[in-house]
């Protein structure tokens, strides 16, 4: 089945196919501070054009060393759940992605760049694969949505 497409009105040509959802993998429990605990930048060692609304998903790796650091830091706007109590291997979030830059006035911000994320909003846990970097994924497939 053929998605939806339309002509975007602004860049003459360009098409985009409105059934596609931008995603990015992102271990816990830095998911889970994204919309629980301010945090507003994910740290990575590649840079990103793509600016725009992005899923975010929870890979089904879990940062134990992160978990340590998030228990320890007294930064958290939360209570960090317990280790088995983070959802994993799906869709958690969506957040609007701003900015890639290469320094940044967040104390979450570590480098070397930084995905800056703007009106974090939590969604009901969608399973679903995910894959490295920022990947397109239709959401009819799965029915994720």
């Amino acid at each position: 089945m053929a998605g939806i497409k339309v002509k975007c009105p602004k860049v003459i040509g360009m098409v985009i196919d409105l059934n596609m959802i931008h995603v990015l993998s992102i271990k816990q429990p830095w998911a889970w501070a994204i919309f629980h605990a301010g945090k507003d930048v994910e740290n990575r060692t590649w840079p990103a054009k793509y600016r725009g609304g992005l899923y975010i998903h929870a890979s089904k790796s879990f940062d134990y060393s992160g978990y340590r650091y998030l228990k320890t830091a007294g930064r958290l706007d939360a209570e960090l759940p317990a280790k088995e109590a983070f959802q994993r291997g799906g869709l958690v979030g969506y957040v609007y992605l701003t900015d890639c830059v290469k320094e940044y006035e967040s104390p979450w911000f570590f480098g070397p760049y930084g995905f800056v994320f703007k009106d974090p909003q939590a969604i009901n846990f969608v399973r679903m694969p995910g894959q490295l970097g920022i990947f397109k994924c239709d959401y009819r497939q799965g029915g994720l949505f």
